[in-house]
């Protein structure tokens, strides 16, 4: 009778014990009734469409009950290949980042590979070529949003023979975006002798860095018509030096950024901005149900694009209420 009831009280107190460390059962299972455990590499907080792409993946992740480990790099690689080690070490699930630059992946990349522990690459996508390194990569076509915006341009000075001097300025330099936006642009402008891009250089994404590289751009040339950012931070920072010179954002210079925060659709309504393309930073459910997938072992494409569109100024100020970043 005693072993009877010893026996008893054991398997109460497992049940106990399983019921208390799983959670109850809810949320994306990663084995029994544990979560699914997502390490995740973000690159920075370097801008405003960076820090909703944040808020976006962390509240995904609560509401579809994986367990989030989150790492800033503060936009050095370095930080991010230590991060990914970290994850490496604690065996989670799933890897998931968003890649400062898109060259020097492959060890760490490896190391992963050679854990078991899948990898999905967010926003930015890496080079390598090394084979089954990252499951699937979710993020934006940045090739396009750089044609998106050439297009524009060629359309709004379709009328005008003369020569438009355009001053560009780039992202993080070695980033995806980066040298998509810049590959994207040069190739519609390029099709075209009078436009001509008369000075490019990184504000690394930066509002202070769009700043202090337009105002260099201002004491070195001038006769600009035109300026390229490759985000809405800089185009914003950019803003404030043209507007120090004397000059009209917006009328003395066309201003074409790219991401569509809800500043750069202000400073749009107010005819600040020209043109905004759309980068959606919004990417979190998309995100989770990825990691779920690729962690129970079915098949998802390599290449996971976000629907995005291009606003204008006669645009903006009926957009801006529904801007959610």
């Amino acid at each position: 009778m005693k072993k009877a009831l010893s026996a008893a009280a054991a398997a109460l107190a497992l049940a106990v014990a399983a019921t208390a460390c799983g959670g109850g059962g809810e949320g994306a299972q990663s084995g029994g009734d544990d979560p699914i455990v997502l390490g995740f590499s973000q690159v920075g907080a370097e801008s405003g469409w960076r820090t909703a792409n944040t808020e976006s993946i962390k509240q995904a992740a609560k509401e579809a009950g994986i367990e989030l480990k989150f790492s800033d790099a503060q936009q050095q690689q370095q930080n991010q290949i230590q991060a990914i080690r970290s994850f490496i070490q604690q065996n989670v699930d799933v890897i998931a980042f968003s890649p400062v630059v898109e060259s020097g992946w492959d060890t760490v990349l490896l190391e992963a590979k050679a854990a078991g522990i899948p990898v999905v690459l967010t926003d930015r996508a890496v080079e390598t070529d090394q084979k089954d390194v990252y499951e699937t990569f979710l993020g934006s076509d940045f090739v396009e949003e750089g044609r998106k915006a050439g297009r524009w341009l060629v359309e709004e000075y379709a009328d005008t023979d003369d020569q438009v001097n355009i001053v560009e300025l780039q992202g993080t330099t070695g980033s995806a975006p980066a040298n998509d936006r810049k590959e994207g642009f040069a190739e519609i402008i390029g099709e075209h002798d009078k436009f001509e891009v008369v000075a490019s250089q990184s504000g690394d994404f930066t509002r202070s860095g769009g700043q202090e590289v337009m105002q260099a751009f201002l004491s070195s040339h001038d006769d600009i018509d035109v300026l390229y950012a490759h985000n809405d931070d800089m185009a914003l920072g950019a803003i404030e030096s043209i507007e120090a010179a004397g000059l009209e954002p917006g009328e003395d210079i066309t201003i074409i950024s790219i991401d569509g925060i809800k500043d750069a659709f202000r400073a749009m309504a107010d005819g600040k901005i020209n043109l905004v393309v759309e980068c959606n930073p919004l990417i979190g459910p998309q995100l989770m149900d990825l990691v779920e997938k690729v962690h129970a072992g079915e098949e998802v494409k390599p290449r996971i694009t976000v629907e995005e569109g291009v606003f204008t100024q006669d645009e903006a100020a009926e957009a801006l209420p529904d801007r959610k970043y």
